[in-house]
């Protein structure tokens, strides 16, 4: 008889606030600022610190990770697609800022879109990509216009001139490109930087365009307004270098862009600095380079004397005229402010809107820490505004554990703990803590524990959002923390175990403290029990009827005991490498462990014999776990897959994909409707169980029809 399993889908993604990999724009509002997160991105109110819209593909995929976002200018927004979003996958898909769906998905790039920007009539597209081309496209109609062809490495940045008629591209080929769109051809190429470009921008009047690479210094071109404009220009030239301005961080440039007004330019380098230069007029460029020839005659003067008096002759400076001195790049370009960060930028975007009185612009950036940051910048500082911080961690997710009525989950990283609506996404609670390696609900649900890794134990209140007890439980990282359920299953209010580097397994028991300042009690833990091992405990399981408890070394075997008596009962041999999870059935029958070796190892637990090994992942196994009072499982690896098995027929039933980094652990609810997945890539997913069957038989048949239509393919190929 054909066995009928139930698929599981990806239902909801949260944690990630803004993917170090894109950038961030204003939408054509300017009241929200666009972030990526992952494989969709956000629109933030960044008063508020909420995201008031979330854009998502039809598909979830790492392959569709965002890699950079545009919006086309506000007086041409209500015209067409206002928002754009460039993909790994080479995709690009047009948006609707208002309703959020996708209006189109337009392929033509065969590698990850690397720069994305409209063009002044908002009706015009142009994306650049790591296949070096750069594509047209004709936004209304949802189509490709052309391809322009002529850079040999990735694409980094590119923008319009001359009211969208010309294009000017940059390139990790060193070259800048500027296009002529009516006739398709490339009219000038610049040279000059030593490094890759890693970005450029023009300010909104056309007069000035800044690029800048690895290289010491900006390069600063002036665009020619006229054909008529100069005697010195080239008949085709577009751009023409005008100086270049020394740069005080040795970091390469990362972004450049310049406000609503032409009145500052920002440039960020791949670091934790970003220079805000402010641009003088013509008359304040004029007075100063007026100093500054005033100066330079100072010096020369004083030299003159000095010299004169030794018997030197001295040459004289050229003539120049004191009234109409020639200005320079340094004379227009002033260092007004160095913004400071804690962490690495990865992007910033000025706002278009007018900034707050007494300001002279709002500057909105994004850290490789999962946040974004807004500062209002003048003349004398640059100060914090508003901050998007709570939505996620600030690093990888370390551990997952939902409570019995799976309505919270709780989740630790390497400074917090942050408990969340599973249902929902929302966090509810962020506690500061140590780095959580393992964490649980306490019965009750008022409760949580983490287990940190210098070893410490950790007790906080989920209803305040409090930590109000940590104990120094062990000398090496806590690796786990299982509670010890009754005999029919449940979980009781007997206490807990925890593993540890140490080489020590701990049995604890719960009891109430009264707090010295006041009549309340706060739970405390104290410690009943020790069992010694000879080596580092790297997992601990619980048989759900609470008789066996089982212990995985650093020397790559499982040691299982009877909890009662801590007596010795089985030993599990065979993996090659340090089991690093594992998990015990509902019934008590079976123990699945998952290993370094890649491997998933299921085990009888009468007499310890190993009842199947699979080839699970292709990297380590982190966390595995059975979906209650059955023998199907779950598990996660550093592959960045969740994989689901039938423990009883020793087969793969489903592959979930979605993640973008290690997939460090995984929770299943109490009916096994739905499981919640964290990953290096600081997002948290759940998957929920649809009513959609799953039949192993269709999909080895679907494999094996894949498999002889590859080799068919392969002989026709050989043959041509």
């Amino acid at each position: 008889m054909v066995k009928a399993y139930l698929r599981y889908e990806p239902a909801l993604s949260f944690g990630v606030v803004a993917s170090p990999e894109s950038n961030v724009v204003y939408d054509p509002s300017g009241r929200r600022l666009l972030a990526a997160a992952l494989d969709r991105f956000a629109a933030w109110d960044l008063k508020r610190g909420l995201p008031s819209a979330t854009f998502t593909p039809s598909s979830s995929s790492a392959s569709l990770a965002v890699s950079c976002v545009a919006s086309s200018p506000a007086a041409a927004s209500a015209s067409a697609s206002s928002i754009a979003s460039g993909h790994a996958d080479g995709s690009i898909r047009l948006w609707d800022a208002e309703t959020g769906a996708c209006e189109a998905t337009l392929h033509g790039h065969r590698s990850a879109a690397s720069a994305l920007r409209f063009a002044p009539s908002g009706a015009v597209l142009a994306s650049g990509s790591k296949d070096c081309d750069v594509i047209l496209w004709d936004v209304v109609a949802q189509a490709g216009l052309f391809r322009l062809r002529g850079h040999r490495d990735q694409v980094t940045d590119l923008l319009f001139l001359d009211s969208g008629k010309k294009l000017v591209t940059c390139s990790k080929d060193k070259f800048i490109r500027v296009w002529d769109l009516d006739t398709q051809h490339c009219l000038q190429i610049v040279g000059g930087h030593h490094s890759e470009i890693w970005s450029m921008d023009v300010d909104p009047s056309e007069k000035f365009l800044v690029s800048g690479s690895a290289d010491p210094e900006l390069r600063v071109f002036r665009i020619r307004q006229s054909v008529e404009e100069g005697e010195d220009w080239n008949k085709w030239d577009a751009l023409k270098l005008f100086g270049e301005i020394p740069r005080q961080s040795k970091e390469r440039i990362q972004t450049i862009r310049f406000n609503k007004d032409g009145s500052l330019v920002a440039c960020q380098v791949a670091g934790k600095t970003a220079d805000i230069y402010r641009i003088l007029d013509e008359t304040e460029a004029t007075r100063k380079a007026k100093r500054r020839l005033h100066r330079k005659k100072e010096k020369a003067a004083a030299k003159a004397a000095a010299a004169e008096g030794n018997g030197t002759v001295i040459d004289p400076l050229p003539a120049q005229d004191s009234q109409n001195p020639t200005v320079v790049v340094t004379d227009v370009f002033k260092l007004l402010q160095v913004l400071r960060t804690s962490k690495k930028i990865c992007s910033v975007a000025f706002s278009p809107n007018n900034p707050p009185k007494g300001c002279l612009a709002t500057l909105s950036l994004s850290l490789n820490n999962n946040v974004l940051e807004t500062y209002s910048v003048d003349n004398e500082k640059v100060s914090k505004m508003y901050s998007v911080e709570i939505h996620g961690h600030r690093s990888d997710i370390r551990s997952l554990a939902l409570n019995s009525e799976d309505n919270l989950l709780m989740s630790t990283s390497h400074n917090a703990v942050k408990i969340w609506n599973p249902s929902t996404g929302d966090c509810l609670r962020t506690v500061d803590s140590g780095y959580g390696l393992c964490s649980a609900f306490v019965p009750g649900n008022r409760y949580g524990l983490i287990g940190t890794k210098t070893g410490t134990l950790e007790i906080i209140d989920i209803n305040s959002g409090n930590s109000i007890d940590v104990i120094e439980a062990h000398a090496g990282s806590i690796r786990s923390i299982v509670l010890i359920p009754d005999e029919d299953g449940t979980v009781n209010a007997r206490g807990f175990v925890t593993g540890s580097a140490d080489h020590d397994v701990k049995f604890w028991e719960y009891q109430l403290v009264q707090k010295s300042d006041s009549d309340t009690k706060h739970l405390s833990v104290t410690n009943v029990r020790t069992l010694k091992m000879n080596d580092d405990v790297l997992a601990v399981s619980i048989g759900p009827t609470g008789k066996h408890i089982a212990v995985a070394l650093l020397d790559c075997t499982v040691k299982v005991f009877f909890l009662d008596t801590l007596k010795f009962c089985l030993s599990l041999y065979g993996h090659k490498l340090p089991v690093l999870c594992m998990d015990i059935s509902s019934d008590g029958g079976l123990i699945v462990t998952g290993s370094a070796d890649k491997n998933l190892k299921i085990w009888g637990m009468d007499f310890g014999d190993c009842h199947k090994s699979i080839f699970a992942h292709g990297d380590s196994v982190m966390d595995v776990k059975f979906v209650p009072k059955t023998h199907y499982m779950f598990s996660v690896g550093k592959d960045r897959t969740v994989k689901y098995w039938d423990a009883d027929k020793f087969e793969l039933l489903l592959t979930l994909e979605g993640h973008h980094a290690e997939v460090w652990c995984l929770a299943i609810s109490s009916r096994g409707d739905f499981i919640v997945t964290g990953s290096h890539d600081r997002s948290i997913r759940r998957w929920d169980r649809t009513e959609e069957q799953l039949f192993i038989e269709e999909k080895e048949e679907a494999q094996a029809v894949c498999t002889e239509l590859s080799k068919d393919l392969s002989v026709f190929t050989q043959l041509l």
